[in-house]
C-alpha cells in the first residue's frame, strides 16, 4: 500500500501490498492481451481461414489460458472485479 507521509511527503511502500498490486496489474494485462487473442481468434473461426485442427489447437490453447488465469487469480486471491480497471470517463478496461 502507497502511503504519503504528511510531515516529508514521501511515499512508502508496503513490500507485501507492493507484490500483490504488481500482480494484479500484470494479470490485468494479461487478462485484457487474453481476450483481444480470442476475439480475433473468433473472428479468424467465422471467417472459415482456419482449417478444424488449427480450430482445435486454437480452442485448447485458449482453455488452458483461462485455467491458468483462474489459478493465478486464486494465488494472489483476485477475482475478475479486480482485474477491471476504472478508466473514469473511458469506463472500466475489461
Amino acid at each position: 500500500m502507497q502511503q504519503v507521509s504528511p510531515t516529508s511527503g514521501k511515499i512508502n511502500l508496503d513490500p507485501d501490498n507492493a507484490e500483490h498490486g504488481l500482480a494484479q496489474l500484470v494479470l490485468t494485462v494479461i487478462e485484457l492481451l487474453r481476450q483481444i487473442v480470442e476475439r480475433h481468434a473468433i473472428r479468424r473461426v467465422e471467417g472459415g481461414t482456419l482449417s478444424d485442427e488449427e480450430i482445435e489447437n486454437l480452442g485448447e490453447a485458449l482453455m488452458n489460458l483461462e485455467e491458468k488465469m483462474e489459478e493465478l487469480k486464486d494465488i494472489f486471491g483476485l477475482d475478475a472485479e479486480d482485474l477491471n480497471i476504472d478508466l473514469g470517463p473511458l469506463g472500466s478496461l475489461l
